[in-house]
């Protein structure tokens, strides 16, 4: 069994900042790209960055030069730090990670998700 489970997310100003963060946990052999999404009321899921096990990173056009993640891999963890947020990020946010197990099964897996809230 995996799990991923989020952290930090919550209440902010627009331009403020928030982290939050990503622990897999379980069975697992290895991790591949990790990354998060969102999703707001009404709409459909979005990409909002991703990590490979290596380091490179990819964000959506709508967050780049804002949002920055980043991974500890020796803690099966990301992170998304979030700056300059504006009210159109709020949203639920959902870590989602490539996981080999230990039984050398490779799947998909998502957190629960964490609200992010930006206030105008």
């Amino acid at each position: 069994q995996v799990q991923l489970v989020e952290s930090g997310g919550g209440l902010v100003q627009a331009g403020g900042s928030l982290r939050v963060s990503c622990a897999a946990s379980g069975s697992i052999f290895s991790i591949n790209a990790m990354g998060w999404y969102r999703q707001a009321p009404g709409k459909q899921r979005e990409l909002v960055a991703t990590i490979t096990n290596s380091g490179s990173t990819n964000y959506a056009d709508s967050v780049k030069g804002r949002f920055t993640i980043s991974r500890d891999n020796a803690k099966n963890t990301v992170y998304l730090q979030m700056n300059s947020l504006k009210p159109e990020d709020t949203a639920v946010y959902y870590c989602n990670a490539d996981i080999v197990t230990r039984g050398l099964n490779r799947g998909d897996y998502w957190g629960q998700g964490t609200q992010v809230t930006v206030s105008s």
